[in-house]
């Protein structure tokens, strides 16, 4: 499985490949689903992929939250501990395809690179994509990736 991103995928505005809109609402109850509480006993159990950005856009999320005093900096490190975890398996070459086959997925699809990023590695490793982001779930299914819709 491989988990997506949080932001919004539309330019300008087995494993699993997952994004980190559903790590993140694993950690958010307001942003919890029965799907993305599926998803997290599935990658309880089998691995997950993410493109190498993931912790940074999880890092971003988690100081955001801080500053706006949804969480504290305690339970920020209480959630990094539980992602931990978790066997969530970085892909280091997706910086290496950023000018490449992102990019272009970015531009055919309508994407940011961000979003792009979680589609190509779906489709490079095989994997179905675990999003909460419709964009993402849609580009994802016209290509013929297998989706794990979140939302």
């Amino acid at each position: 499985m491989c988990l997506s991103s949080s932001l919004s995928s539309r330019a300008g505005g087995d494993g699993t490949r997952d994004d980190a809109s559903v790590a993140l609402a694993w950690c958010f109850e307001d942003e919890r689903t029965e799907a993305t509480a599926s998803l997290l006993e599935r990658v309880q159990t089998d691995a997950a992929a993410v493109p190498s950005l993931w912790r940074l856009e999880f890092a971003n999320v988690l100081g955001l939250a801080e500053h706006r005093r949804r969480i504290t900096p305690a339970e920020s490190l209480e959630l990094i501990a539980l992602l931990e975890m978790l066997e969530i398996v970085v892909d280091e070459e997706t910086p290496a395809r950023a000018f490449t086959r992102v990019l272009d997925l970015a531009r055919e699809e309508g994407l940011t690179a961000y979003a792009a990023a979680y589609l190509e590695l779906a489709m490079r490793l095989g994997i179905p994509l675990a999003s909460k982001d419709a964009d993402l779930c849609d580009a994802a299914e016209r290509l013929g990736v297998d989706v794990l819709r979140a939302a």
